[in-house]
């Protein structure tokens, strides 16, 4: 029963690393670029959930579209004022397009950082639970009701990102865009629209990531670190730029993880991904799903 409750907790887990890491590896599927600002994204959500919840007294159901609404708009400005140079043709500063990648999402990261930390203040603050439910019964499972719904709203975000970009005209547009941008160009599609859509959807998970989290991690102005590190540990063990890949990585990791933090050491739980990527560039240098063709 112990290990079926692991099982079961670490899936969990990966479900959260799960809305990271998906955000992240859809940009580098679109510009092969990395956000190096992703887990302010996160921050940002947290942060938006938190302060509108506790400040403005809104509900935190209503308080979760706001979260996200907060990470659509950064989104949108991140590809529209900084990103726009790497695919219109040109470059800032004379630097080529991955060292002008790094140096502008790293500043935007320090940015964000240093302006939270200004603006509100260094002091974490714990977001409001979406449920008091502190244990529930599920089946055979003991779990708490903030961990039930946070783990269902994971997986509709999932599923219906997967069907915006199976399914839709829009989500067409930016797979032929991943595929071959002037290609896509070529035959008429918008392509600067189809990475602005990428840029939002991203700047979504990564922010209600962020608020569905902000009853546990306390948001404060360096939160989102140690979350992106992860998302990038995550990328590249599923094959960066492959959706399934990030999916798959992320619960294999939760999994691990809560396995490890039992029968091996709590307190090197946060090793065992870098172990695993250790592990998997050896073995399996374009990840798990890295010999695939890519879809975004």
């Amino acid at each position: 029963m112990l290990a079926l409750d692991l099982f079961v907790n670490g899936l969990i887990i990966g479900l959260y690393y799960a809305l990271m890491a998906v955000g992240l590896t859809m940009i580098f599927g679109i510009l092969k670029v990395v956000n190096f600002a992703h887990g302010e994204f996160y921050m940002i959500g947290a942060y938006t959930y938190t302060l509108v919840s506790l400040a403005l007294g809104v509900p935190p159901w209503l308080a979760l579209p706001v979260a996200a609404a907060a990470g659509a708009l950064l989104g949108w400005a991140t590809e529209r004022w900084l990103m726009r140079p790497l695919y219109a043709g040109y470059g800032s500063w004379g630097l080529m397009k991955d060292e002008y990648a790094v140096v502008v999402t790293f500043g935007l990261s320090l940015l964000l950082i240093n302006l939270v930390d200004k603006v509100v203040g260094p002091y974490p603050m714990r977001g409001p639970a979406l449920s008091d439910v502190t244990r529930m019964a599920v089946g055979p499972f003991m779990m708490s009701g903030q961990k039930l719904i946070t783990a269902g709203l994971s997986i509709v975000l999932l599923v219906a990102l997967a069907l915006f970009i199976k399914r839709s005209l829009w989500g067409r547009q930016v797979q032929a865009v991943a595929q071959n941008r002037l290609g896509a160009s070529i035959a008429g599609i918008d392509t600067a629209r189809a990475s602005s859509i990428i840029f939002m959807a991203s700047g979504v998970l990564a922010a209600l990531a962020g608020a569905l989290l902000a009853p546990v991690i306390n948001p404060a102005p360096d939160v989102g670190a140690f979350p992106a590190i992860k998302s990038y540990v995550i990328v590249v063990i599923g094959g960066m730029g492959s959706i399934p890949g990030s999916i798959v990585a992320a619960l294999a990791l939760g999994v691990l993880e809560s396995f490890g933090a039992v029968y091996l050491s709590y307190d090197y739980r946060d090793t065992f991904g870098l172990a695993l990527l250790i592990l998997i560039l050896l073995f399996r240098p374009k990840g798990l799903f890295g010999e695939r063709a890519r879809e975004v």
